[in-house]
């Protein structure tokens, strides 16, 4: 048995996240329900297929990492070249590797990396939807650069986790967490931790947006943290913006 370890680039406008997802009427169209397919077509049998986190509708990914097992050895480079040739268009498979049997996709994380991107401008740029969040103000970058930095240590972050989730241990750390320019009125919200709750990263950026509006004020997320409620952070932005971007292994 081979357990292998890809790594994927996918457009989640069309995809209902990363999770196989049965219903009464059917399969949901997942990330994950696509690649079993085409895994099932190129070894025939797979086992042990594990992404390495849930993602939500509508949510990208340039770094995502699958593990899964077979009793058929393919070397990496034709694995991935068969793979991709099965796989539909908004979904592809940049790396295989093989790795040790104790390897699990997800278990075996160490840190994951999102990023969120959004553009200033009065207007929509077609070009840009599902891709970006469209904020149709200003932003005062020092400012949110300044706010971001005040997620970063190991708290308790019960304030940013969606309402109704079922996880009880919240304390998470982030390591880094910033807000940058990369164009003319384009800004990525970059943060890196050893795991995130349930629309975290989301809830964050809409802090930093209500922080930008003037809703809350710019020193406000250290008492939203030590509050762990979550109506005291700002509102759940959508998922266009939203990328899991790095995923990195104790072992790699």
């Amino acid at each position: 048995m081979t357990n292998y370890l890809l790594t994927l680039r996918y457009d989640g406008r069309n995809f209902c996240g990363y999770q196989i997802q049965l219903t009464a009427n059917g399969e949901k169209r997942t990330v994950g329900g696509e690649l079993k397919k085409a895994i099932l077509s190129v070894f025939g049998t797979v086992e042990k297929l594990s992404g390495c986190s849930r993602t939500d509708s509508g949510v990208h990914s340039t770094g995502y990492c699958v593990s899964f097992s077979s009793d058929k050895q393919l070397p990496e480079e034709v694995v991935v070249k068969a793979l991709n040739a099965k796989l539909p268009r908004d979904i592809s498979v940049m790396s295989c590797r093989y790795v040790g049997d104790e390897f699990h996709a997800r278990y075996s994380v160490v840190s994951k990396k999102y990023e969120y991107r959004i553009y200033s401008s009065p207007v929509r740029d077609p070009f840009k939807e599902g891709l970006w969040l469209h904020y149709p103000h200003k932003i005062d970058e020092y400012l949110l650069k300044k706010a971001a930095k005040d997620f970063i240590g190991t708290h308790d972050f019960r304030s940013f986790m969606a309402s109704g989730s079922k996880i009880t241990d919240t304390v998470r750390t982030v390591y880094d967490a910033d807000f940058y320019s990369v164009g003319e009125n384009e800004y990525i919200y970059s943060v890196s931790a050893n795991g995130f709750l349930y629309n975290m990263v989301r809830i964050m950026v809409g802090t930093l947006l209500d922080i930008q509006s003037g809703k809350r004020s710019s020193d406000s997320i250290p008492s939203i943290i030590e509050s762990k409620n979550r109506s005291f952070s700002g509102h759940t932005a959508p998922p266009d913006g939203l990328y899991l971007c790095e995923v990195r292994y104790d072992k790699f």
